[in-house]
């Protein structure tokens, strides 16, 4: 699809068409873009289970029309038994396993709190209406799509090590086709039961009470009072002024603030032509820098460094900025960080706007599913380090570093635009590429997202760090990139899932829509 889609009434974009129809449907009965994206949330946990779910994280910015953005924190924190003497002989932490599940999830605390935040904006609809799409599939069943197969199969040796997995997941211990009906009944009744007790109880209540049951007698470090103790967070967003557009995203513990100074930094080198080599490289080497100095100050947002805003200030722009060579690449590697995830977005007929994604690290997580809920739980924690002098040391109550950042711009001219995807390392990059493309080189929405996309470092578990280009790029383009200095590594597919599944939302001043989602995907933009 390379035609951008349009509306009045309301739109949803996300990464699998189930969600997307989900929250499209709650907009058609008068819901608002909060609920919209809960029942979204809700529906693409059950039909996107390699990249989400209900044991997993979330970030959101809300905007409402003449307020400044709502941005919220639905990271949980380590267990309060979460201590390096916890993995006396292990170097690292075990990537899957009850081990690995030792971060509370904070992905249900976040709707909640999103919830309170539009419980002022009309009819306000049930829990029940809500979470419906989502206990229905999980009832009746969705279909595997072709990115968890092939997921599933490449770590199936070690995902199958994990509590749970296979009997939720496999079928007579093999890994179901695409299209194989997939039914989650264990999740239904605990989608079911928060809508007849609330969210809350899925950190107070009987769902938790169990859940910690379950977490303890398999192994993992969380109890029920990190359940008890978890509350999602409001939170101050970052924020940079372009030309055009002020932008925001998250502050820590993601990297929201590396994705607001690449493109601050691409601002200053002055770009004329996009899809040219002076945009792919000159955003590249904003890359560079912005990852230099994420790496150097996020982490558990009690222990930065530096106030994070300040690395959004003109002097470290202007600095970072006259650092960037146009003509030669920067030297690289860097040890990135690997991460999936879902990026959606919604508004609503009065212009009510949000950007929201939600994550379980890497693909299926942890691993473990835990058998009275049937949860699946993030493996966030892994992300911590061992070494006690670290940045991102290991410790009971600290945030772990999150890749996830949800992105949205107000423009000058009273435009609105919440963007995102999925991808790790490739988030910054590629909401990089879809606003430069948009918003500074005139592209149309959906042929920014659509565009071939490039990828410098390492996402899905590959141990490369080069630069990554999709087979679409010109190759007058990769001549020049490589004489530049990059080490360019030319991808089979020419819509590759390493890119990412991208998407965006537009509201114009008068009221149109304009919609757009990643063909890499199976998701859509959905219109009312």
């Amino acid at each position: 699809m390379i035609h951008t889609r349009r509306s009045y009434g309301g739109m949803c974009v996300a990464p699998h068409h189930l969600a997307a129809e989900a929250g499209r449907d709650i907009l058609k009965e008068g819901g608002n873009a909060v609920e919209a994206m809960v029942a979204a949330a809700a529906t693409i946990a059950v039909a996107y289970p390699h990249m989400n779910a209900l044991g997993g994280d979330g970030f959101w910015l809300i905007h409402e029309p003449g307020q400044p953005p709502v941005a919220i924190d639905a990271c949980g924190p380590a267990a309060g038994l979460a201590t390096p003497e916890l993995y006396d002989g292990h170097d690292t932490i075990p990537e899957r396993g009850p081990l690995s599940a030792l971060t509370m999830a904070g992905t249900v605390g976040g709707w909640d709190a999103a919830l309170s935040v539009a419980s002022g904006w009309g009819r306000g609809l049930t829990l029940t209406r809500l979470l419906g799409d989502a206990i229905h599939h999980a009832h009746q069943g969705v279909a595997v799509s072709a990115s968890q197969q092939q997921l599933a199969t490449k770590h199936q040796r070690h995902l199958s090590q994990s509590p749970g997995f296979g009997d939720t997941f496999l079928v007579d211990g093999n890994v179901p086709s695409e299209g194989h009906r997939l039914r989650q009944p264990r999740l239904a009744t605990t989608l079911e039961r928060l809508t007849d007790a609330g969210l809350d109880d899925f950190y107070r209540g009987e769902l938790a009470a169990g859940m910690a049951r379950d977490l303890e007698t398999l192994g993992s470090p969380l109890r029920q009072a990190d359940f008890a103790n978890y509350r999602a967070q409001y939170v101050t967003p970052l924020e940079v002024a372009l030309n055009s557009a002020t932008l925001y995203n998250l502050p820590a513990p993601t990297q929201g603030v590396a994705s607001l100074l690449i493109l601050a930094l691409y601002e200053r080198l002055k770009v004329a032509e996009g899809e040219s080599v002076a945009h792919l490289h000159g955003l590249i080497e904003a890359t560079k820098r912005a990852f230099i100095l994420r790496d150097q100050h996020v982490t558990d947002p009690q222990r930065l460094p530096t106030p994070l805003q300040d690395l959004l200030s003109d002097a470290v722009i202007t600095r970072e900025a006259d650092r960037i060579d146009m003509a030669r690449a920067l030297p690289w590697p860097h040890e990135p960080a690997p991460g999936d995830t879902i990026w959606m977005g919604t508004v609503d007929s009065e212009g009510r706007a949000v950007s929201f994604i939600q994550s379980i690290y890497w693909e299926f997580g942890s691993g473990v599913v835990l058998p009275e809920s049937g949860v699946l739980w993030q493996n966030r924690g892994i992300g911590f380090s061992l070494d006690a002098d670290s940045l991102r040391g290991l410790g009971p109550g600290r945030k772990p570093f999150h890749t996830l950042n949800p992105a949205l711009a107000l423009f000058k001219d009273g435009r609105t635009m919440v963007y995102g995807t999925m991808g790790g390392e490739g988030q910054p990059q590629t909401q990089a590429a879809v606003f430069s493309r948009y918003a500074l080189h005139g592209m149309p929405l959906q042929e920014a997202v659509s565009a071939p996309r490039w990828l410098l470092g390492r996402t899905w578990g590959e141990t490369s760090t080069n630069l990554k280009l999709e087979a679409r790029i010109a190759q007058p383009t990769i001549d020049a990139l490589r004489a530049a200095g990059h080490d360019v590594e030319i991808l089979d597919a020419a819509f590759s899932d390493t890119m990412g599944h991208a998407g965006g939302i537009v509201l114009h001043p008068d009221g149109l829509m304009e919609g757009a989602h990643d063909p890499r995907s199976d998701g859509g933009a959905a219109a009312c």
